[in-house]
């Protein structure tokens, strides 16, 4: 793996040499209105493209996934660019997107906040064989889902939701920790149930989980009331560095989750019957559920459940989505090491 590398690392630099020449070339285009270079630098670029196919075959793939990662990418930035002017023109805050542009806008910041690193590391003279060795031997903790391959995208997501049904049973133990700290005798009979009901490998209702609610709204289940080990827990099932000060954590779990309560309100407006196949799933998968051994009809009744229980959730109730992200998901089909 590591001669992988260092032969990466020594034909990026050409291939940087190469893309500098292109971009020169596309720029001396933009001057006459003949197509003939563009002509020639297509054959050049399919040419040089058969020769790393045919001479080092592995290094092709990482290759075209890099540029097809990379043309992603530059769609995403035209995109967010005209839904920042969207946003300017109109001047509304970004959580009143419609679904589209506000999923899109999320994916992205969680994109750029695994690539700044990247970025940063590469800003050296000649670093780029470093950044593409370090590419190539951990492309889960550095890149993201346009730079993986699909072989890699289908392995990831199956360790990041192992490790996510790890910390939702930790959520499900907290809870069962703080509920002889309800005061209230009713509130703890209806969390005990609940907490039963999902121990026994059922599914609660959404009547269930709303009955609980004041249980989340304040002590002792209120993001304000709970421990740094419990933060961490429900901290661990979304993008979220959860070894920063406790005040921190508490405030982008609240950031996060209001996030996706806006988000499940413009797919209520949008309708769940707009969304493809694939939309379907990644809208499970941002929830907590894996849709890996789930069929479609599946994913869509399991996220029609999610959207009739947040469409009841307020603005003041963060806790009781991110619990529930855990209550709801942690049922179903495990995945499998």
């Amino acid at each position: 793996m590591s001669r992988l590398c260092g032969q990466a690392g020594f034909l990026l630099g050409q291939t940087a040499v190469k893309a500098r020449l292109r971009l020169f070339l596309h720029g001396c285009s933009c001057y006459s209105t003949s197509q003939a270079r563009l002509g020639v630098l297509q054959r050049v670029n399919d040419k040089y493209e058969r020769f790393l196919e045919q001479r080092f075959p592995r290094f092709y793939v990482l290759y075209h996934t890099l540029m097809k990662g990379f043309r992603l990418l530059f769609e995403d930035v035209k995109e967010v660019r005209r839904i920042k002017r969207s946003l300017r023109s109109n001047n509304i805050h970004y959580r009143e997107l419609p679904y589209r542009d506000l999923e899109r806008l999320l994916l992205f910041r969680q994109d750029m906040f695994k690539a700044i690193p990247l970025a940063v590391i590469s800003l050296p003279p000649f670093a780029i064989g470093l950044v593409f060795t370090l590419m190539c031997l951990f492309p889960r903790q550095l890149l993201f889902r346009h730079f993986w391959t699909p072989q890699q995208q289908r392995k990831f997501q199956m360790i990041a939701h192992v490790k996510r049904s790890q910390h939702q049973a930790e959520v499900l133990k907290n809870i069962a920790w703080t509920i002889p700290r309800v005061s209230k005798w009713p509130r703890r009979t209806l969390l005990l149930n609940l907490y039963a009901k999902v121990q026994s490998g059922a599914h609660p209702s959404v009547s269930e989980l709303c009955a609980v609610r004041e249980v989340f709204s304040g002590p002792p289940l209120g993001l304000q009331s709970l421990k740094p080990s419990h933060l961490r827990s429900l901290g661990s099932q979304l993008p979220v560095i959860v070894w920063l000060p406790s005040f921190l954590v508490r405030r982008r779990l609240t950031t996060k989750a209001l996030d996706l309560l806006y988000l499940d309100r413009a797919l209520g407006s949008l309708g769940l019957d707009q969304l493809t196949d694939e939309e379907t799933r990644r809208a499970c998968d941002l929830r907590g559920l894996s849709p890996s051994h789930l069929s479609s009809s599946q994913c869509r009744e399991w996220l029609h459940q999610w959207t009739q229980f947040s469409a009841q959730v307020k603005d003041s109730e963060p806790s009781l989505l991110l619990h529930s992200m855990a209550v709801l998901t942690l049922n179903n089909p495990p995945v499998s090491k």
